[in-house]
């Protein structure tokens, strides 16, 4: 063998040992993120960030438990925006039931893809009949703006609402949910699967909290989003020209999160941006929300699967001042 070759077989040993090494970081991650063929850069606080999709983005590490003791839920996390840290987190990658923390995604499309001054009418399929289901309380042939429907989507949940919002951005439900999950995908949220816009039970209808921030993550950039997901009560004028007896009424929406409608107080000195609320019997009680701190900083705290309603807003006001504390 010639000393040349010798060379290119030592260094060849070299690079691979070196590569040994470095263990196995990035396909430790992979799996839950979806990374880029980019090496990680570690940064010298030891948070991970990805150049590219993922470079303002919070990267947990791992999927261990921190801090789980104040929050009482199967799953949840606090994200800390202006680090990229995960500052609390338990079983942020395992598959959890949406509720409506569905119509995060539902608004986010709506707003990217729809025309907030469109007249919509409501269509038939938006006559729900399941027990204990949220609604706007619109009927079929109902005409309002895509703006005011969003409000009946963010504000009292409306499942119809969500249905209407469907039709107008893809002509039926099926079609918006491959939506749905092409654009959940090309966020980074690969470990959801969603079937409809709303978030009634489907055994085929989940996410992950990891998966969760990155949608609220996406729609906090809007300012209209951020408008209706803080509105605690609106009213908004409705037209059917079929109904012949009320071709015009007004209707008033509540919100259902208790932050905001004023029935829990809040962390010290932290202020709700935006939340979303979901409750069914299988995904339990959830809350995705965002708050700022005195300094205006940003953080996003998501409970998933809360046994008692109570218990979620305690939980989520214990994440909202370790966010102060951290701060």
């Amino acid at each position: 063998m010639s000393g040349v070759s010798k060379k290119l077989l030592m260094l060849q040993l070299v690079i691979c040992m070196g590569l040994a090494a470095c263990g196995c970081s990035k396909k430790e991650f992979e799996h839950h993120y979806g990374f880029p063929d980019e090496e990680l850069i570690t940064t010298s606080n030891e948070d991970l960030f990805v150049p590219g999709f993922a470079s303002k983005l919070c990267v947990a590490d791992g999927d261990g438990d921190l801090n789980t003791d104040n929050v009482n839920a199967h799953a949840f996390g606090l994200f800390d925006l202006q680090t990229g840290r995960v500052l609390s987190q338990h079983n942020l990658f395992e598959k959890v039931y949406p509720a409506s923390t569905t119509k995060i995604l539902t608004c986010l499309i709506a707003l990217e893809r729809g025309n907030l001054d469109d007249v919509i009418t409501v269509p038939d399929e938006s006559k729900i009949t399941v027990s204990g289901s949220s609604m706007a309380d619109l009927k079929p042939g109902d005409q309002l703006t895509l703006k005011n429907l969003l409000y009946g989507l963010m504000v009292p949940s409306g499942n119809d609402a969500a249905v209407a919002i469907a039709h107008y951005i893809s002509g039926d439900i099926e079609s918006f949910a491959e939506l749905m999950n092409k654009r959940a995908a090309e966020l980074g949220a690969t470990h959801s699967h969603f079937v409809n816009p709303h978030g009634l039970p489907d055994e085929e209808h989940y996410t992950t909290v990891y998966d969760m921030y990155l949608i609220f993550n996406e729609a906090i950039k809007h300012e209209d989003f951020i408008e209706f997901a803080s509105t605690p009560e609106y009213t908004c004028s409705v037209k059917n020209p079929s109904d012949k007896d009320q071709p015009d009424r007004l209707v008033t929406w509540t919100c259902g999160n208790a932050f905001l409608s004023g029935k829990f107080s809040f962390a010290e000195n932290m202020n709700v941006l935006a939340g979303k609320t979901g409750h069914t019997s299988k995904a339990g009680f959830c809350l995705v929300l965002g708050e700022t701190d005195q300094e205006n900083n940003r953080y996003i705290s998501i409970i998933m699967n809360s046994p008692i309603y109570e218990q979620l807003y305690a939980g989520m006001k214990n994440l909202a001042a370790k966010s102060q504390n951290q701060s």
